[in-house]
């Protein structure tokens, strides 16, 4: 297979809840990624940086994290038009709103007009956690119980990989299995959803929930590009304006030695 074939080219590439500090980013998955997109924009959708964990000690920054940052400032040297959409845990980031940073565009939100025309509102989505915007200490607690099952998560994959297994999520299993974090993300994704119709908007790409998903909520398009902590997926817009979620640990996991893994067939989002 030649270089240009394994090559990721979209028109529009989202990505978020990276968390970069923390050792449950996947820095070397997305590396593989960035280093294999060909895009025009690049959106960073939230929680890029992880202050959280900065403020509350543990900040983790091995090589790969800058690494990182240095291959998206290289795709914004390079032309590709990079605009970061702040979320909680980068939230110090608001205070740069309208501001340059080595070509990288900072914004509260944005409105993505795709190629064919549909409207998209981007935005990280914590402004629509109730548990974000009403009671921040409970987050707090939240993500502390979080990092607690990453942890339990990274030492039950080590034993899998020394057996041939392959990745399994165990916070994404929790998630799916709990009814009230189920009724969770319904309540998020409707909020999203009433936002992008309020703003006139044909769909609205966000993060935040760490649960990648493609779906039409009452004609609206719903899109969430997941993470690069569990899911390692991204949110790409194709040339034509169709939309998909890549999973980038899968096409990794199922490339050959030294290949940078590929794209999966696009699936059309409905109108």
């Amino acid at each position: 297979m030649s270089l240009d074939q394994q090559r990721l080219s979209c028109r529009t590439a989202f990505i978020s809840d990276i968390h970069l500090g923390t050792k449950g980013c996947q820095a070397e998955l997305l590396l593989d990624f960035i280093r294999s997109l060909e895009c025009e924009t690049l959106y960073l959708v939230g929680d890029i940086i992880d202050g959280w964990k900065m403020k509350g000690g543990g900040w983790y920054w091995p090589q790969a994290h800058n690494d990182v940052v240095q291959k998206i400032l290289r795709l914004a040297r390079r032309g590709v038009r990079v605009i970061y959409v702040p979320g909680n845990h980068d939230d110090r980031v608001r205070d740069f709103i309208g501001v340059h940073f080595g070509g990288v565009i900072v914004a509260q939100d944005a409105i993505h007009e795709a190629a064919d025309g549909k409207r998209y509102l981007v935005t990280h989505g914590d402004a629509f956690d109730g548990v974000v915007t009403h009671a921040k200490w409970l987050a707090f607690v939240g993500d502390w119980g979080y990092r607690l099952l990453l942890s339990a998560n990274t030492k039950f994959n080590a034993v899998r990989r020394r057996f041939g297994m392959g990745y399994w999520s165990l916070s994404a299993f929790i998630k799916v299995k709990v009814k009230n974090a189920l009724q969770f993300i319904e309540n998020f994704e409707q909020a999203l959803a009433d936002e992008a119709r309020r703003r006139g908007a044909d769909g609205v790409i966000c993060g935040h929930i760490h649960k990648a998903e493609m779906r039409t909520i009452d004609g609206i398009i719903y899109i969430n590009d997941g993470d690069w902590v569990e899911s390692c997926t991204a949110a790409v817009e194709h040339h034509d304006g169709r939309f998909e979620i890549v999973h980038w640990a899968d096409r990794a996991a199922d490339a050959p030695v030294g290949a940078r893994g590929e794209i999966e067939d696009a699936v059309p989002v409905a109108a």
